[in-house]
């Protein structure tokens, strides 16, 4: 254990002397009172470190201590369903110790030590084994079952294995014999945060996360294992739409990442998440949710370390072969958190004052995304799924955060504050928003819905975009000016707006929709428009069709139950026909 002493504080930034060995990223315990640090820059035998904890009263010359490992969390059983702050110190334990705010130097294990879990082994003594192989299963909560893994890079024959029974976290529960000798193996691993978990091989992401969000799944999807970006002003329904994804997505774990959010923002989330309904289990969501919160009043310096915090659990779950989808709300706070630390070190600002590596620290948090093949003998296929929300201040897209995450992400959903004012939500900017994974998923959608999904969707997008340029002429003229076929067009359009991207996520029906709906209601809409321009072309009026009663039930399609979906919109479709070839 090398110690060392303070010499200079500047907030959560400290220098200390003494401290010739350490390394890069070691972490090392600050003060009479033992605070987290981590050690971020290296000079002689002075180290300037980043402290996780409020500095306040701290003075020159405390000791240091360093603990001779990088900034680890632990894994295994305990994770899911708790909330951990942003070095994985878990809050609800913190609250019985400490009251309602957190006490410096508090040192709480991130998983209970002495909680005794039942663990089932599935391989025998003889078996040759590697990193990743699975060596049992503990049913962590009624949604999961947590595979007990053999860490990575070890590799030999189990020696020995434990008989089925209830264990801590701590004790030995294998034994495997490697050419470097014995390796004891528990349900606990750690793994340093900043360093991405190994796997086989990165595959093409042609699956899409169904999140049952119209706006998202067919006009903008993402696939497993894809990058999400989510800018939008306050006010436009960001955190909302996170939960809906955490709630609907199609991934076995969620982890949810609030970065600096308000207080009052994360509470909701943390009150709300524990009473929602799991709907594929009917059990609590929260078996198998993973919430880090760093609200903006705690620590600027365990902000930035709460996203790395986040995709390394998500890695872990990964490694089991789930498919995670990690929620992180807002990547603009820690692009924050590393403005400050940044301007305490002194570095040379970059635009806006970020730092100059943003770009790189971005890139290196969304490149742990990806639908992988995991490490082990049996290999699995498995994903991490990373949304991030963007918060621009005053909205300005083209600020630095906003946009070197455009050139990292492949998906772009756009939230327009003047869609939330008109209470049109989710509040996706149909125009400004894109998806770069539509070639890739296409052929999951036709396999899944209809071989026409593609061109049902782009028609419905050329519509949108023709919209655009008739609402300039309406204003200057007014709608009555133009032609027959464009108040078709217009009237068509609102009834996309309106009746297939709006969606309400308080509405027991319409917050989550099908694939299978959302194609057929799609597809109703664009035979009304076809139907309508050729009842035009027969020299029906525009009035007229425009008046036609089948619109109030297309109107009303998104609010028919899944069961009785199928029949009742193969009525909409014939009423279509006949009253467009009546008028």
């Amino acid at each position: 254990m090398i110690t060392g002493n303070i010499i200079k504080i500047a907030g959560p930034v400290i220098v200390a002397d003494g401290m010739k060995g350490t390394q890069m990223y070691e972490m090392v315990k600050v003060g009479n009172d033992k605070l987290i640090g981590e050690i971020i820059e290296l000079e002689g035998d002075t180290a300037t470190i980043q402290v996780y904890e409020e500095t306040a009263g701290m003075k020159p010359g405390e000791p240091i201590e360093s603990t001779g490992g990088p900034l680890s969390v632990e894994l295994g059983p305990g994770i899911l369903g708790s909330i951990f702050d942003g070095i994985q110190r878990p809050l609800e334990k913190i609250k019985v110790l400490t009251g309602d705010y957190i006490q410096r130097g508090v040192d709480v294990p991130s998983l209970p030590k002495d909680k005794k879990w039942t663990f089932k082994p599935i391989v025998k003594p003889g078996t040759e084994v590697k990193g990743g192989d699975v060596l049992g299963e503990v049913q962590e909560t009624s949604a999961i079952v947590q595979k007990i893994m053999v860490p990575p890079k070890v590799e030999g024959t189990l020696k020995t294995i434990v008989s089925e029974g209830d264990y801590t976290v701590e004790e030995d529960i294998a034994e495997v014999e490697t050419s470097k000798g014995v390796v004891k193996v528990q349900m606990l691993q750690k793994w340093p945060v900043r360093v991405g978990r190994p796997y086989k091989q990165k595959l093409d992401p042609d699956v899409p996360l169904v999140t049952g969000q119209r706006a998202q799944d067919t006009f903008f999807p993402v696939a497993k294992g894809g990058t999400s970006a989510m800018p939008g002003p306050f006010g436009s329904g960001k955190t909302v739409t996170q939960q809906q994804l955490a709630k609907w997505a199609d991934a076995d774990i969620i982890v949810y990442v609030g970065c600096g959010e308000r207080g009052n923002e994360m509470t909701e989330v943390l009150k709300e998440f524990p009473e929602l309904e799991d709907p594929k289990t009917g059990k609590p969501l929260m078996d198998r949710t993973v919430l880090i919160a760093n609200t903006s009043n705690m620590p600027v310096a365990a902000r930035e370390a709460c996203v790395y915090t986040g995709i390394t659990i998500a890695e872990y779950f990964r490694d089991m072969g789930y498919d995670v989808a990690l929620m992180a709300d807002s990547t603009s706070r820690w692009a924050e958190a590393m403005r400050e630390i940044s301007g305490r070190l002194e570095e040379m600002p970059g635009e806006e004052g970020y730092p100059a590596y943003l770009a790189s620290r971005l890139a290196q948090f969304y490149e742990r995304a990806g639908r992988v093949t995991t490490v082990g003998t049996e290999s699995k296929v498995s994903s991490v799924t990373v949304v991030g929300a963007v918060s621009p201040p005053g909205g300005d897209l083209s600020e630095p955060v906003t946009q070197n995450t455009l050139r990292i992400s492949k998906v772009f959903w756009a939230l327009d504050a003047s869609l939330a004012d008109k209470r049109h939500f989710p509040s996706i900017d149909w125009l400004q928003s894109y998806s770069l994974y539509v070639e890739s998923v296409q052929d999951w959608w036709k396999e899944n819905t209809g071989v026409d999904w593609r061109d049902t969707r782009d028609e419905a997008m050329a519509l949108l975009q023709k919209e655009s340029e008739l609402q300039e002429i309406v204003q200057l003229v007014g709608p009555d000016a133009l032609p027959d076929r464009e108040r078709i067009t217009l009237e068509t359009t609102r009834m996309i707006r309106e009746d297939f991207l709006q969606q309400n996520a308080f509405h027991e029906i319409d917050t989550y929709c099908a694939p299978q709906k959302q194609y057929e209601m799609l597809k109703t809409i664009i035979m009304f428009q076809k139907n309508a321009t050729a009842a035009l072309e027969r020299g029906a009026a525009a009035s007229d069709v425009v008046a036609l009663t089948v619109k109030e039930d297309i109107g009303k399609m998104k609010y028919l139950p899944e069961a009785e979906f199928e029949a009742k919109v193969k009525e909409i479709q014939d009423e279509i026909i006949k009253q467009c070839s009546e008028v």
